[in-house]
C-alpha cells in the first residue's frame, strides 16, 4: 500500500497548549499523523489544506468556539463528512451535548481522557479513512481503465468503419474496371469473331462449329463478368437506389438458390445517403448468405419500410432457427460485422430464432443521425 494511503491525519483543536501536547504525543504513530490547532480559526485553515480521518475538537474555546467551528467545517464540501469528536468537561450539561450533535459531532469524550478509550475510538475512524482512501483510489483506477478501454473501442470502431469505407471504394473501382475494361474487351472479341465467321467459306463446317462454341464461351464469360461486377458493387444500388437494389438482390438470390422470396418494398423512392444505403445493402447480402448456408429454409419474407424516422429492414425465414448461443457467440463474425455496420448511425439489429420454425432479423437504421 502506498504511504499516502496507509497514513491518516488527525486534527486536534484545543486552546490549551498542554492538552494539545499530551494528545499529540498520545496519538502520534506510524499509521497516523497528528496536526494541532489552538483555535477554531486555525482549525478552519487546516481543513482547507488537507483531509483528516477524524477531528478532536474542544467544545469550549475563546473566539470561535467548538460548536461554531464544527458548523463551519460541515459547510465546506471537502470536510462535510469528516468525523468530529467533541472534547468536553464533565460539567457540560445535556443541552451542550445536543448542541454538539446538531453541529455535526459523531461522539463525545469527557475530560479527563482515558487513553485506551480515546485510542480505540480514533483507530476506528482511522481504519475507515484508510479503507475509504483505498476504495476511492481503486474506483479512480477502474474509471481510468474504463476510459482507456472506451477510447480504444472507439478507435477500433473508427478504424473498422474506415476500412469498410476503403473496401467499398475498392470494390466499386474493381467492379467498374471489370465491367468496363474486361466487358469491352470481350465485346470487341465477339465482334472480331463475328467478322471472321462472316468471311468463312461455306464448306468450313468444322470451323463454323468451333466458332459457334467460341460465341457461347464469350457470351458465358460476359455474363460471369457482369455477375462478378454486380456482386462487388451492383450498379443498380448507385443508379436506382436501395429499394431497387434490395429487389434485385432478392431476385438473384431466388435464381441461385431456389428459395422462394416474398418481398415487400415501399412504393415511394427512398432518399438515403451513400453510407446508409451501402450499410443496409451489405447487411441484406449477409443475411441472405446466412440463410443459404445455415438455415435450410424453403422461403424467406423480406420487408423494408420507413418507421418513426428510421429505415427498418426485416428478413424472416422458415428454416431451422438460429440458436441463442449462436446469437451471442463472439466468433459469429458475420453477425458481429452487421452490428458494427449499424453502430455509426445509432442503429440496432434484433435477432430471434425458434427451433425448426425459422429466424427473424430486424435491422433498424435511424435516418436523422450522422
Amino acid at each position: 500500500m502506498e504511504t499516502s494511503l496507509s497514513q491518516a491525519s488527525i486534527l486536534i483543536v484545543d486552546d490549551d497548549s498542554k492538552s494539545l501536547l499530551a494528545l499529540e504525543q498520545l496519538l502520534q504513530s506510524v499509521t497516523q499523523k497528528v496536526v494541532v490547532a489552538n483555535s477554531g480559526e486555525e482549525a478552519l485553515r487546516c481543513v482547507l489544506k488537507q483531509d483528516f480521518a477524524v477531528i478532536l475538537l474542544d467544545a469550549r474555546m475563546p473566539g470561535v468556539d467548538g460548536f461554531e467551528t464544527a458548523r463551519l467545517i460541515r459547510e465546506r464540501e471537502r470536510s462535510r463528512h469528516t468525523p468530529i469528536i467533541f472534547l468536553t468537561g464533565a460539567y457540560e450539561d445535556l443541552h451542550s451535548v445536543f448542541r454538539g450533535y446538531e453541529a455535526g459531532a459523531v461522539d463525545y469524550i469527557v475530560k479527563p481522557l482515558v487513553p485506551e478509550i480515546l485510542k480505540s475510538k480514533i483507530s476506528v475512524f482511522v481504519e475507515l479513512y484508510i479503507k475509504n482512501a483505498v476504495l476511492i483510489r481503486e474506483i479512480a483506477d477502474r474509471k481510468l481503465a474504463e476510459e482507456h478501454s472506451r477510447k480504444s473501442e472507439e478507435n477500433l470502431r473508427a478504424l473498422a468503419a474506415h476500412l469498410q469505407s476503403v473496401r467499398e471504394e475498392e470494390w466499386t473501382r474493381i467492379a467498374r474496371e471489370i465491367h468496363d475494361e474486361l466487358g469491352q474487351s470481350l465485346t470487341g472479341l465477339k465482334m472480331d469473331l463475328t467478322w471472321v465467321v462472316n468471311r468463312l467459306p461455306g464448306d468450313q463446317r468444322v470451323l463454323a462449329e468451333r466458332m459457334k462454341s467460341m460465341f457461347g464461351l464469350i457470351d458465358g464469360t460476359i455474363q460471369s463478368v457482369r455477375k462478378i461486377a454486380s456482386r462487388l458493387r451492383p450498379e443498380v444500388l448507385d443508379q436506382l437506389g436501395l429499394t431497387a437494389a434490395i429487389g434485385w438482390c432478392a431476385g438473384d438470390f431466388r435464381k441461385r438458390t431456389g428459395i422462394r422470396c416474398k418481398v415487400s418494398l415501399p412504393s415511394d423512392t427512398l432518399i438515403l445517403d451513400h453510407e446508409r444505403s451501402t450499410a443496409a445493402f451489405r447487411i441484406f447480402q449477409e443475411l441472405l448468405t446466412n440463410v443459404a448456408r445455415h438455415a435450410n429454409a424453403t422461403r424467406i419474407d423480406v420487408a423494408m419500410r420507413v418507421d418513426s424516422g428510421a429505415l427498418v429492414l426485416t428478413v424472416e425465414d422458415n428454416g431451422r432457427g438460429i440458436a441463442e448461443s449462436a446469437i451471442e457467440d463472439s466468433k459469429s463474425l458475420g453477425l458481429l460485422g452487421m452490428r458494427e455496420r449499424v453502430l455509426p448511425f445509432g442503429g440496432a439489429i434484433e435477432i430471434a430464432g425458434v427451433r425448426d420454425k425459422g429466424t427473424k432479423v430486424r435491422v433498424c437504421i435511424p435516418l436523422g443521425l450522422k
